[in-house]
């Protein structure tokens, strides 16, 4: 593994922290100089660079961070750095690409998971209730939904306002009907 001068260890080949960020480089074969690949914000980014650089310089040679991405990989137009860092570039964008969709997929399915779990919850606890005569006012957390149903019941509806005043009748007098 190799360490970085901020404490931070990576577990990918040709990679290293900077600065909270990652980069990659990597050696030519038979030559003291290094091909200097990016900055990049994730080391599986820095990673995907080095395996597209790697395969390009290396083939059959090369040590991969994600050997079943093999085919993946962008392979640069020529031997070149500049193609090279271009095809490393495209391979550490489509890494993060897919990474994107994983977390979608992964949210969307823990979403999933969690409706169908608060589905199983309310169809058991709703049964539950219904089998054994459980209280469903103190199960859905409303005490007194019955009474305040039942005081509902005893007031009087409200009277629309073009409604005729009931405490004269239609000659004017008072009615005596509901006096006492």
């Amino acid at each position: 593994m190799a360490s970085s001068p901020s404490g931070k260890q990576s577990r990918y080949h040709g990679i290293r922290s900077r600065g909270g960020k990652w980069v990659s480089e990597i050696r030519e074969p038979r030559k003291t100089r290094r091909i200097w690949l990016g900055t990049f914000p994730t080391a599986e980014m820095a990673a995907a660079a080095y395996d597209a650089a790697a395969l390009a310089l290396k083939r059959a040679d090369a040590v991969l961070n994600f050997p079943s991405s093999m085919d993946s990989y962008p392979v640069p137009a020529s031997m070149s750095p500049q193609d090279i860092r271009s095809a490393a570039a495209a391979a550490a964008a489509a890494t993060a690409l897919q990474r994107n969709e994983d977390a979608d997929n992964s949210l969307k399915a823990t979403e999933r998971q969690k409706k169908y779990e608060y589905d199983m919850t309310m169809m058991s606890s709703t049964s539950l209730a219904s089998s054994v005569g459980m209280d469903e006012e103190e199960l859905f957390g409303m005490p007194n939904l019955l009474a305040n149903m039942a005081e509902g019941m005893l007031l009087s509806p409200p009277r629309p306002s073009d409604y005729p005043d009931s405490s004269c009748n239609s000659d004017g007098a008072e009615s005596r009907l509901w006096s006492y």
